[in-house]
């Protein structure tokens, strides 16, 4: 197997740098029974579509290699629509709508993909209420006044702080006819927000697989409007084949709509294999129908036990309803992570607030089986500070 690489205990969360969290054994499973089959890559991606508009209320959706493709993907969609020739053309977006409407205060590292796909973001609203000197963000209304016939999308990052509402701003899009692309990639658990963000008006969300969902870390989600999904299958599959022998599955059929076949598109970088696929839809219906927070709140339980005298705290986390926490307030919290880190195997805590004196512990990413020996390092830690 994979010899001699270094083991880390992941209680940092579902980080992709950290390689994510271990695989259900189901997922594993289902990734191996379509590792040994052959199938037409159309065909199983409407299989998957019907399980994401099970889980979701989509009216369809696809498996991408990560939500920062599936935001490249929604992107090229919203551009090119079902026209095969501007699909051919992007990412030069020269005479078609191209741009994406973001709020300041969401611009963040992975809206990069939007100008990937050959769109241009156009910036509104001043986040005084996070710099500091006011309270306001934008308003419903500058998203109005900012659209104009080169619109192509709203860009909205959902987050329990993201201002306007989401309902306020698909309602001011859609008055417009213009789409709403929302990136929700970690906006899981709880497991509501598959459909949350849908039933609020977007028209088009973007998951990680890799994370709560518990698939394949290279996994994503695309759902929505079926003629818009639909365009980003379209920009992704391999389609070099004549065009008559193409046939658009139920679940795609706007495909039909077009008056010819793309070329490879600008999202083909983006394809998930079968492996991946298979793995995603697995671990969606498993996490659609499993309630974890027991079993989370267990493995922290065990952690504590683990680590008698450090002051660990178990919490709710305050952004994402059902995931408990232990945290750890130290004001030795940077000398502690590292110790933490250089130790065999490493251990990886959540510093995202290493700051403030916080570190915490999040259940997700490592097994109960690492339970006691992450206990046993913490306590190891404290008492050589």
């Amino acid at each position: 197997m994979i010899e001699g690489l270094p083991r880390i205990i992941n209680a940092y969360g579902t980080n992709t740098r950290l390689s994510g969290r271990p695989l259900a054994p189901e997922v594993v499973a289902a990734m191996a029974e379509a590792a040994r089959i052959t199938v037409e890559m159309p065909a199983i991606q409407a299989w998957a579509s019907r399980a994401i508009a099970t889980a979701t209320g989509a009216e369809a959706g696809i498996v991408t290699s990560g939500a920062s493709a599936a935001l490249l993907l929604g992107a090229a969609a919203c551009m090119a629509r079902l026209d095969p020739g501007a699909m051919n053309r992007l990412p030069d977006a020269r005479g078609l709508p191209d741009e994406f409407i973001v709020i300041r205060s969401q611009r963040n590292m992975y809206d990069r993909a939007l100008r990937v796909a050959g769109g241009r973001l156009v910036e509104i609203g001043i986040p005084d209420r996070l710099s500091g000197p006011g309270v306001r963000d934008a308003e419903p209304w500058e998203i109005a006044d900012a659209i104009t016939d080169r619109t192509a999308a709203v860009y909205y990052l959902a987050g329990p702080r993201s201002l306007p509402m989401l309902p306020e701003v698909a309602a001011v899009a859609h008055a417009r006819g213009v789409p709403v692309l929302v990136d929700a990639a970690a906006q899981l658990p709880p497991r509501e927000n598959l459909r949350r963000f849908l039933s609020e008006g977007a028209d088009l969300v973007c998951f990680s697989g890799g994370k709560a969902i518990g698939g394949p870390q290279a996994s994503g989600i695309l759902a929505g409007r079926r003629d818009l999904v639909s365009s980003a299958l379209a920009q992704m599959l391999d389609l070099d084949l004549p065009a008559e022998q193409f046939i658009a599955p139920p679940e795609f059929s706007p495909l039909a709509q077009m008056r010819g076949l793309p070329h490879h598109g600008v999202g083909r970088s983006c394809k998930a294999g079968k492996e991946e696929i298979a793995g995603l839809v697995a671990a969606l219906r498993i996490f659609t129908t499993d309630e974890p927070t027991a079993r989370w709140t267990a493995r922290l339980q065990a952690v504590m036990a683990a680590a008698p005298g450090v002051p660990l705290t178990l919490v709710p986390d305050g952004a994402k309803p059902g995931l408990p926490l232990l945290e750890w307030r130290t004001p030795q919290a940077a000398r502690i992570e590292a110790r933490l880190r250089a130790m065999e195997p490493a251990v990886h805590l959540d510093a995202s607030r290493i700051a403030e004196g916080l570190l915490a512990v999040n259940p997700i990413a490592f097994d109960d089986a690492d339970a006691a020996t992450l206990g046993a390092a913490l306590r190891a830690a404290e008492e050589t500070t």
